[in-house]
């Protein structure tokens, strides 16, 4: 008899991916298989990992719970889970307008997902069990990683703010940080396996040290990690301005491994409605970090996240931020128009910005970001740079016969394919010669080409067989760190 096969579908920040690949370890470590890729509901277990972000999140939930009602009438034995922010959120609602689903779970008791499905499948009734806290920090779960080289490794789950357009606080609760020795812990065991790069994740990760009582700690654990021997690539996101600090600077600046990357969150411009989405800084302070990270750390590329059309943002504000990020001058920015969350108070303030307006807005901020990233960029043309091989990063590598990988600065740098074999996990050094707005090109030879333990764990992985064992595989979501994501990026960025 096979084993029963299991897909995980997820929507949301690098929060709900991480928590995916714990999904993931779990099923696998009950003994279930992934299903084969473009299965695309064709699995026993077909899990939902939601997000609650979006106006229309459960709308695309509930879409998708639709289409998968005809294939379980056709399939005696499937099961279908709910889990997330929307989960947390609707709680029994999820069963009542979709009554095929056999298990609801939250973003609190992930790991109860094999105990409740086989609980739904002996007492042939739905199960929902929503915790209201925190039952185990999820880092103690198994965990299936989706790469071998670079690795998600969270630090804190929940957030203390109360910023008037996120949801996230209600659903993920106040902040919990993890001990900076299991950190240490899990790194030092992820970098054994050949990973090389991490990112340290939190909803505000620079706010940690807050449930331990100091307020160092985030620059201390930045520092610590630059001792791990083997440790090529450190980055962190999402900060919070009002948690950026100056030994925060010099932990960057100094550590050698901490990557010359910052993801920042801006949200907005003006300093009328930053007070009023309840965020804890003025103009002056976020661009003064910004001045102060460029003079330590000079080559850094700064990205951040920015809502258009907030209720009541007049004319006046928008061009706030547009001096703003005149001022800062991105490297990237991830811009979305205001979409309203059921149950935050934005969504119930008064001056809601007509939809032309903020259409308007944005494409107007859109050109702007686009004309200085491309700027930016240009100055990148002619540096000599190292490049950690990806996998997956390059749509289009296959037909130019190049490869693609990230910078130390976290730029997408795609480069002609050597002709000495490299691996994603392996470090190539390139020339820039020509800059878009959102890659670069290195179109000369490869200078150099260092193979890595990290690449040596890629090949260790895909000469394994394709049935793959239960158990606990390293690695980071292809989607990069922090690669661009088609729902904001998390905790603070959460737009």
């Amino acid at each position: 008899m096979s084993a029963k096969t299991y897909e995980v579908r997820t929507y949301g920040c690098q929060m709900n991916v991480h928590d995916s690949e714990r999904l993931s370890g779990l099923l696998e470590g009950a003994g279930y298989v992934r299903a084969p890729e473009g299965a695309d509901g064709d699995a026993d277990v077909v899990v939902f990992n939601t997000c609650a972000v979006r106006e229309n999140a459960d709308n695309k939930l509930y879409g998708n719970l639709g289409r998968l009602a005809p294939m379980k009438t056709k399939r005696p034995g499937m099961q279908i889970a709910v889990g997330g922010c929307l989960a947390q959120k609707d709680r029994d609602t999820i069963v009542q307008r979709a009554p095929w689903v056999d298990v609801v779970f939250g973003t609190h008791n992930i790991g109860k997902l094999p105990v409740l499905l086989e609980r739904a499948r002996v007492q042939e009734e739905a199960q929902v069990e929503i915790a209201e806290s925190l039952e185990a920090f999820p880092s103690t779960l198994p965990t299936r990683r989706e790469s071998a080289y670079a690795a998600w490794v969270s630090i804190s789950v929940g957030c203390n703010n109360t910023c008037t357009f996120c949801i996230v606080p209600a659903l993920r609760g106040k902040e919990k940080d993890r001990r900076p020795g299991d950190i240490l812990a899990e790194i030092e065991a992820l970098v054994a396996e050949g990973v090389s790069e991490i990112t340290l994740l939190g909803q505000n990760v620079n706010a940690y040290g807050s449930d331990i009582g100091d307020r160092e700690a985030f620059s201390k654990l930045l520092r610590a990690c630059g001792s791990v021997e083997g440790l090529e690539r450190v980055r962190f996101t999402s900060p919070h301005p009002r948690d950026f600090t100056d030994d925060v600077i010099a932990a960057m600046a100094e550590t050698p491994n901490v990557m010359p990357q910052l993801h920042m969150p801006l949200q907005s411009g003006s300093d009328t409605v930053l007070k009023a989405m309840r965020r804890s800084y003025r103009q002056d302070r976020f661009l003064g970090i910004i001045e102060k990270v460029r003079a330590a750390i000079p080559h850094a590329a700064i990205s951040t996240d920015i809502i258009v059309g907030f209720p009541g943002e007049t004319e006046e504000d928008f061009e706030q931020t547009l001096h703003t990020v005149r001022e800062a001058r991105f490297a990237s920015a991830f811009t979305f128009q205001y979409s309203k969350r059921p149950g935050t108070p934005a969504a119930t303030m008064e001056g809601q910005v007509p939809k032309e307006v903020v259409q308007e807005r944005y494409m107007r901020l859109a050109a702007l970001q686009e004309e200085i990233s491309w700027e930016e960029n240009k100055k990148q043309v002619g540096r000599v740079i190292e490049v950690m091989v990806a996998e997956g990063e390059g749509r289009k590598d296959g037909s130019t016969r190049r490869l693609s990988g990230r910078a130390p600065d976290n730029r997408l740098v795609h480069f002609t394919k050597p002709d000495q074999e490299v691996r994603p996990g392996d470090v190539v050094t390139v020339e820039v010669t020509y800059a878009a707005p959102h890659h670069l090109l290195a179109e000369g030879p490869t200078t150099a080409v260092r193979r890595t333990r990290a690449g040596d764990a890629w090949e260790r992985r895909n000469a394994a067989p394709a049935q793959k064992p239960a158990g606990v595989l390293l690695g980071l979501p292809s989607i990069g760190a922090p690669a661009p994501l088609p729902e904001p990026t998390g905790g603070c960025s959460v737009l």
